[in-house]
């Protein structure tokens, strides 16, 4: 499995950017799929996941209301779109792959769960 993501960039407080992933290599709708991202000197956190069918999401508290993760299976590709942006969210962004057709519930959260990763892609947002 390879993920390619894009779509970074900077973008002034309040602004918006969406990020792509691109997978490829296996059957796309078998795997769940998910956001992380890791900020200057902090640990990698996760962001957002959604399920192999899109059909349940789950966000971290500090994005939820403000990003969202669709996915389109027919263009193998995961999205985030990202609101309201604030300088804490500032990080470069990792998009990965999950092999579970589990529904996306807070366990989407660890890193383990996921076997693949792409390169990342980095965001940051002035104040």
């Amino acid at each position: 499995v390879q993920l390619q993501a894009s779509g970074g960039g900077l973008v002034q407080a309040g602004g918006s950017l969406r990020l792509s992933c691109a997978f490829s290599g296996r059957t796309f709708s078998r795997y769940a799929l998910g956001w992380f991202r890791q900020a200057p000197g902090k640990e990698r956190e996760f962001v957002a996941a959604i399920s192999w069918n899109g059909g349940t999401t789950y966000y971290a508290d500090s994005v939820k209301g403000r990003f969202t993760i669709p996915r389109d299976n027919a263009k193998n590709t995961v999205y985030l779109e990202m609101n309201s942006l604030k300088p804490e969210d500032t990080a470069v962004y990792y998009c990965a792959a999950a092999p579970t057709t589990d529904q996306a519930t807070r366990s989407f959260r660890k890193a383990f769960l996921y076997d693949y990763w792409g390169q990342g892609t980095l965001v940051t947002v002035s104040s």
